[in-house]
């Protein structure tokens, strides 16, 4: 299983990151068991890293590598980097009623569902993703 490192470069408002470590590596083999496919990128990899940026910084990224210049929640390379939006994070939270890390561990898992194959840019698809990732989060929330 992949090593799991997470990062904040942002000063919103400061994750708990012992807290969404826990949760990401409860998340972790459940992720796996939900692969679209053997070849998904997260079977091989050795590492995973999550970071906590702005949105001033992921709307670059998305711009550069995506070429859509706003902001988004989550973005994940293939390679196993993962970016989250903190800022995202405190908008869309309060809007659902979710604490903040606890938006942040399901935009972690979104960026792991990517990562087994999931893509979230068909309807179906997107729905299926977002009921697994949400059931994997409650999962884990009540370890």
């Amino acid at each position: 299983m992949a090593k799991l490192f997470l990062y904040n470069r942002q000063k919103t408002r400061r994750p708990d990151l012992p807290l969404l470590r826990r949760l990401v590596k409860a998340a972790l083999p459940h992720c796996l068991a939900a692969a679209k496919s053997p070849d998904a990128p997260l079977h091989e990899l050795e590492e995973i890293e999550f970071t906590v940026v702005s949105d001033d910084e992921i709307e670059a990224v998305h711009a550069e590598f995506l070429d859509d210049p706003t902001p988004t929640d989550v973005i994940t390379f293939h390679h196993g980097e993962i970016l989250v939006s903190a800022d995202t994070a405190l908008r869309q939270g309060a809007d659902h009623g979710m604490p903040f890390d606890h938006e942040l561990a399901l935009y972690m898992i979104h960026g792991l569902m990517h990562l087994a194959g999931w893509d979230d840019h068909e309807e179906t698809e997107a729905a299926e993703m977002t009921r697994l990732q949400e059931a994997i989060l409650q999962k884990v929330l009540a370890i």
